[in-house]
């Protein structure tokens, strides 16, 4: 895209953070969202509270399987029923009454194979898009590779949340890299939620003298829990309190059931560990998610994926000041290489304990990450990621008004 500097201070003052919300771009945002449960609705959800504050309109247009509920907020303007050709046409008549949209990417939320499905609307649009890709693989496969390509070539910008996955896509796919941007994931200003005195608490809500170890997210096979609880035998000494919080995922629910969880279960009995691991199904919304963040002693990512280039719950840890223990999937290993957390090798029980051994006990090294963690937090912040979205709407805007 040009420099806004080319441009008459007339169109220089749209993308300007400090402009006026009414002066700001109309944005759609194609997404999954709640009711929904998953990473990008919520991812969504946060994204609209904020940007909505920023920009003259904001609309949500809803992707959803026939079967799920279509209750919504007035945000929601319509919905995109997967499988449904009727219901991809109006979405695109909707979608160009915007002056940008923004769409969320993920291969298991569009409907037919691979979410193919995605490719119609995002090629019948006629105003500026800019396409999110949550997942982008290093190998993929070759209707996989297809689908991305086809997105990238049709939209106008492409935002990854990571260094990792811009890298990937350059190395890995037909990309321009001047058509890429970065904007971190958001996480919560979780300074609205601090208790002054920051006791840590249990989940409970009470005043806790065990160290608090939390695992936080929709559960499923690959989140790597299992060797997280073969690791706390090794803490007994310490007596922590290892929370795992979270629902089975929705679509793991549906094709697996709580196979998941019933093995993690019994991986519990089998390591004698009841009085320390504490298995919870709750879906925690964001005051309590805060606030139990903030009275963790260390979260623990002990995730099985080497290719993972976005994790929310990440971003979460290190936003709110947490040290975290963290296998090395891509993302952690660019984010915590500023020293607020300590990477391990997946699939290793014992590096995990003796990663949340050292974080717990070593004079120092908690306070130190937590020093380094304040350092990232406010580009974070989900309010500083939605003044960047907003300031590439405004953009798109301009470029498509003033052709290069």
């Amino acid at each position: 895209m040009r420099d806004t500097q080319d441009f008459p201070e007339s169109l220089r003052n749209v993308v300007s953070e400090q402009n006026s919300p009414i002066a700001g771009p109309a944005i759609a945002l194609l997404s999954t969202y709640p009711p929904t449960q998953c990473g990008l609705a919520t991812f969504t959800s946060a994204l609209y509270e904020q940007l909505s504050k920023l920009s003259g309109h904001v609309g949500i247009v809803r992707v959803l399987d026939d079967s799920e509920d279509r209750q919504n907020g007035p945000e929601v303007i319509t919905h995109l029923i997967n499988g449904s050709e009727i219901s991809s046409d109006a979405v695109v008549r909707c979608l160009n009454l915007h002056d940008v949209v923004i769409i969320q990417h993920e291969y298991g939320i569009y409907g037919g194979p691979d979410g193919e499905d995605i490719l119609h609307i995002v090629e019948a649009l006629t105003v500026p898009s800019a396409l999110v890709p949550h997942t982008v693989l290093s190998d993929p496969t070759p209707r996989q590779r297809h689908i991305l390509e086809r997105l990238v070539s049709a939209c106008d910008l492409i935002v990854t949340m990571t260094e990792t996955a811009r890298l990937r896509l350059i190395e890995n796919y037909d990309v321009d890299p001047a058509q890429i941007t970065v904007i971190p994931h958001g996480a919560i200003d979780h300074r609205a939620f601090q208790d002054p005195n920051h006791a840590t608490q249990d989940h409970s809500g009470f005043v806790s003298a065990r160290p608090v170890i939390l695992t936080w997210g929709l559960l499923g096979p690959g989140k790597g829990i299992e060797w997280a609880i073969d690791a706390m035998p090794s803490l007994r000494d310490l007596k922590p309190h290892y929370l795992v919080i979270g629902k089975t995922h929705p679509k793991v629910l549906e094709r697996h059931g709580e196979e998941y969880r019933v093995s993690l279960a019994a991986r519990v009995d089998k390591n004698r560990v009841a009085d320390i691991v504490d298995i919870d199904p709750s879906y925690l919304e964001l005051p309590e998610l805060a606030r139990l963040v903030e009275g963790a002693d260390v979260v623990l990512l002990p995730y099985d994926s080497p290719d993972q280039v976005t994790s929310g719950v990440l971003i979460e840890a290190v936003a709110a000041g947490r040290p975290v223990v963290s296998t090395g999937f891509p993302h952690a290993v660019e984010l915590l290489s500023g020293g607020s957390g300590l990477i391990v090798p997946r699939q290793d029980p014992n590096a995990i304990g003796l990663a949340l051994r050292r974080v717990l006990t070593e004079p120092g090294l908690a306070e130190e990450m937590a020093v380094r963690a304040a350092i990232e937090a406010p580009a974070l912040r989900w309010g500083a990621v939605a003044k960047r979205y907003r300031a590439v709407a405004a953009r798109l805007v301009i470029d498509r008004l003033v052709p290069s």
